[in-house]
């Protein structure tokens, strides 16, 4: 939940980060776009995501820690060890469920040959999709001729991925990560909301981000029915935070109801399994409060879950970025031993929902 108001003003960050890989391995591709089959991929994927919504089951928030199947971690490439992100996740994490696969690993035909083995015969693989832009040798030779700066093409391609247990006689590939502790889940995710530096208030009994003001709230954690589910509400309001025009400067003007209110929350929700996915932290809850207005926008624009599941990451790597970063240096007329966010004044007032 977020307060409704004026979208704080910023310079737009719209660059080539828009068109940033949406698969792990597929940066060697050769670009031969295709407008029919750009489109047919676009409407495969919302497809499938559509499907599973309707049938109750977000695909960001999956039902691990199943007996046999994979631990909770975001997928990755079995040889290079890199993840994947944007909607690729939700494809792999679907498909992990669906055929109980024990690892998060995945890897191409080729990589699986490389590594000294081959995939079994008779499996049949995933499909991810790769999305970047190029510039035509016709538009290159016309900037060229005239001085103006060359024009891009989008393209999407898609590539098939098996994952690890698909796949026999591999050598040298990434380990799986070992799972973490439950209970060492919960300083991790404290450690992260406190590196942020976000303006973080606990108190009152909502969760939301305002963007006006720029802060957090949440309600303590003894609140919760489970309390594991502290840290995907503090990352859901986080990567709202993540939205401010200082930021990623997402468009955060919409009112709830409406379809930008819709895809800012498809976008927190997303960002929220992702860091949570990232750190090991479990939650138990399925929120399922927009889920109608989910499908309309889904239904509405066969890229949309596309754009969102690429913010979402955007926004997860964002948070998790400051996990590595030196801590920031104290302010000059703030005492050592001032209250932390854990041991925050009681809430200030806050806008209406």
């Amino acid at each position: 939940m977020r307060p409704t108001g004026q979208r704080p003003k910023g310079k737009r960050q719209r660059s080539a980060a828009q068109a940033a890989p949406l698969s792990a391995d597929a940066s060697s591709a050769a670009v031969t776009p295709s407008r029919r089959v750009e489109v047919s991929l676009y409407d495969e994927v919302t497809t499938k995501i559509i499907a599973q919504l309707e049938a109750g089951r977000l695909p960001w928030v999956q039902p691990w820690g199943r007996a046999g199947g994979a631990a909770l971690s975001l997928p990755r490439n079995g040889v290079t060890g890199r993840r994947y992100s944007g909607v690729n996740i939700l494809l792999l994490w679907g498909a992990v469920i669906e055929h109980g696969y024990p690892t998060q690993g995945w890897l191409t035909f080729k990589q699986a040959l490389a590594a000294g083995g081959c995939v079994r015969k008779g499996e049949r693989g995933t499909t991810v999709v790769y999305a970047d832009r190029f510039t035509p040798r016709a538009e290159q030779e016309r900037a060229a001729q005239t001085g103006e700066e060359p024009g891009k093409v989008a393209f999407l391609k898609r590539f098939t991925v098996f994952n690890l247990a698909q796949c026999e006689g591999l050598g040298g590939v990434d380990p799986e990560p070992a799972p973490l502790p439950e209970r060492q889940a919960v300083p991790i995710g404290e450690a992260l909301i406190a590196a942020t530096g976000a303006d973080f208030r606990i108190g009152g009994p909502r969760a939301y981000y305002d963007p006006l003001f720029d802060y957090v709230q949440v309600p303590p954690q003894p609140a919760f029915g489970d309390q594991i589910n502290y840290y995907r509400t503090a990352f859901h309001e986080l990567s709202h935070w993540t939205g401010h025009g200082s930021r990623l400067d997402r468009d955060q003007s919409g009112v709830r109801g409406g379809k930008a209110y819709a895809r800012e929350e498809l976008v927190a929700e997303m960002g929220a399994a992702f860091v949570c996915a990232s750190l090991g932290i479990v939650p138990t809850v399925r929120h399922a409060d927009y889920l109608g207005s989910w499908l309309g926008v889904l239904k509405e624009d066969n890229r949309a879950i596309f754009r969102a599941a690429s913010q979402a990451s955007k926004a997860a790597d964002f948070m998790l970025a400051f996990a590595a970063a030196p801590p920031p240096e104290p302010v000059a007329g703030f005492a050592a031993d001032a209250p932390t966010a854990r041991q925050s004044a009681p809430p200030q007032p806050s806008m209406a929902a």
